[in-house]
């Protein structure tokens, strides 16, 4: 476990906006990526799926990985870092497709 772990109740204010701005972005960008995915299983448009799918690697995953990483690894913030922005490019490509590859 990473010996810089802060405690909420020894949070600054900015490290709680932080910390509570990215967990919204996770949630909302959900409950788009699970609105497109309704939309999907509704009418059958594979690129539906590919724009829920994009949003989840945007939104969600960065998140998860943060946590992740942070909590059941000791390394170094680089590797956080290089995961959520691997994450994020996957999620831009995959929106992307479905935009512009599949017809």
């Amino acid at each position: 476990m990473s010996g810089d772990i802060v405690r909420i109740d020894e949070a600054s204010l900015f490290e709680l906006l932080t910390v509570g701005s990215l967990f919204l972005v996770a949630v909302l960008g959900t409950l788009i990526a699970y609105q497109a995915y309704r939309g999907y299983r509704r009418n059958g448009v594979p690129s539906m799926l590919y724009l829920s799918i994009g949003l989840l690697l945007l939104t969600l995953c960065p998140f998860l990985i943060n946590v992740g990483i942070n909590t059941l690894v000791d390394t170094a913030r680089i590797v956080t870092v290089f995961f959520e922005n691997v994450s994020r490019l996957l999620g831009l490509v995959a929106i992307m497709y479905s935009l512009y590859g599949h017809h």
